[in-house]
């Protein structure tokens, strides 16, 4: 005994001696009532200062785990160390796959990081529309963490509100109304980023179809969503700018919808900004059936060229309240934030907030506080200028690319962190990642973002983490493989 320990550089010495000691008593290496070693014994054993020794047991004794017998030494507390006489069973294993429910068995089903196909370290991965992790402004978040936390930093790290630090309700206003918002009648709830914006609504509404409306194709995780909270999907094709309005008025004509989710601006996964006088008509039909829209903010910010063409919630207008918007800074800023939000009716924002307030309490203070002071301090436009600037340097060598090397195929992206392309019907996509994976290539194949199991011939290309020259090779290796499953 005590051979197995071994001193680490990172933690103080006496911490880790005591949660050795500790660990030893609540295996049951170490009985109650025992004597343990002195705390000269203890320090040749272990190979540190008797100090750390003397400071272990004095937290130990203070947790509960040992006592002191004057003039004896220190003895494990017996009710700290496993009793014989509690009640052991080896011969009973719950099976828990038979107590999981419904929501549990589609979100593992629909779980991508366990059932994507995993390629080599070295893999070039188009897999991922995150943030570029190399353009993150790391001084300037430092800086304002230590502004923030110098302020007022007792608030920050104990309980925050449901509905969000208030600082950063007031920009997030702000910010949603230099975009066009009438915020008259309206509020905002801040979230742990889209999904828990898009999940808090979803368990908020009364079904009464049940049916939900979208894109087709559409955004996975809302996909995952939608039938975890027992949602039917109807998916309405899409245009090369926007909804396919015919469709959508043919839908709507024919059966009752709950809901519509909408991803206008640089669509996931098409990458398609829907055009300005689609919004309106699209509005126009949602309302005139009485459909509730969801809308997704989807990098809004992440334009390249062109005019700004401004959200459905603008395009409603004044005294319109059918629009929920979900926005996220989450694929332009820092996604280790989980920080979004809900702008919608200020009747509909207090339910949602109550309903926060019963889920998870409120999002992390310390992380909204940090994101606040990062935006106040001015650096957000500075940044993403910067990111732009790259993500669009990017952006045109993925076309370029394509154009180049992939055979018989359609590209759609208007901007964004990731191309959509559609092949001739020959090319199984799902084939094609099998065939490029062993050429050390990944992308997202295209039939996930599809609401009737069609897409077989898609894929969508993330390139906001893939370096230039890893861009190229790998749009080669693709229209290379493509090449072989259309020969």
């Amino acid at each position: 005994m005590y051979s197995d320990f071994v001193l680490a550089n990172d933690r103080p010495a006496y911490i880790q001696v005591k949660d050795y000691i500790r660990r030893l008593i609540t295996t049951g290496a170490l009985q109650g009532d025992q004597k343990l070693p002195s705390t000269r014994e203890l320090c040749g054993l272990l190979h540190v200062s008797r100090n750390t020794v003397i400071n272990a047991y004095s937290e130990l004794e203070a947790d509960g785990y040992i006592y002191t017998v004057k003039g004896q030494g220190h003895f494990v507390s017996s009710s700290a160390a496993p009793s014989n006489s509690v009640f052991q069973s080896h011969d009973v294993k719950m099976n828990w796959s038979t107590k999981l429910n419904d929501y549990a068995r589609l979100a593992e089903e629909h779980d991508l990081m366990k059932h994507g196909i995993r390629g080599q370290k070295q893999a070039i991965s188009f897999t991922s529309i995150a943030p570029d992790e190399k353009l993150f402004d790391l001084q300037n978040v430092k800086r304002a963490f230590m502004d923030r936390m110098s302020l007022e930093g007792d608030v920050l790290l104990n309980y925050g509100y449901a509905k969000g630090y208030k600082p950063l309700i007031e920009y997030l206003l702000n910010y949603m109304e230099n975009k066009g918002v009438d915020l008259a009648g309206k509020d905002l709830l801040v979230t742990s980023g889209f999904t828990e914006g898009l999940s808090l609504v979803l368990s908020s509404f009364k079904q009464g179809s049940g049916r939900i409306l979208c894109e087709n194709p559409t955004h996975h995780t809302a996909i995952k969503a939608f039938k975890m909270h027992g949602y039917k999907i109807t998916g309405v094709p899409m245009e090369r700018d926007g909804i396919n309005l015919k469709e959508l008025s043919r839908e709507l004509a024919s059966q009752a919808y709950d809901l519509a989710y909408l991803i206008p601006s640089y669509h996931n996964p098409t990458g398609i900004v829907m055009s300005h006088p689609k919004r309106k008509e699209a509005l126009r039909l949602l309302q005139q059936y009485h459909v509730p829209i969801i809308e997704d903010g989807f990098n809004e910010e992440l334009r390249y060229s062109g005019s700004h063409i401004a959200p459905l919630v603008v395009s409603a207008g004044s005294g319109n309240n059918s629009v929920i918007y979900i926005g996220s800074f989450s694929k332009i800023l820092f996604p280790g934030l989980r920080v979004g939000w809900i702008l919608a009716d200020s009747t509909l924002i207090d339910y949602l907030e109550s309903v926060k307030r019963a889920r998870t309490i409120h999002t992390s203070t310390l992380d909204q506080s940090l994101l606040y002071q990062y935006l106040y301090n001015g650096n957000f436009e500075k940044y993403l200028k910067r990111a732009k600037t790259e993500y669009k340097r990017k952006h045109e060598l993925v076309v370029r690319s394509c154009q180049e090397w992939l055979p018989a195929h359609q590209l759609s992206s208007d901007g964004g962190l990731h191309v959509f392309i559609e092949f001739a019907a020959g090319v199984d996509t799902r084939e094609l990642l099998k065939l490029c994976s062993e050429q050390g290539v990944l992308f997202t194949p295209g039939d996930i973002f599809y609401t009737d199991g069609r897409g077989q011939n898609t894929l969508r290309l993330g390139f906001s983490r893939v370096s230039e020259a890893d861009i190229q090779k790998g749009i080669q290796i693709i229209g290379y493989c493509a090449e072989k499953l259309l020969s």
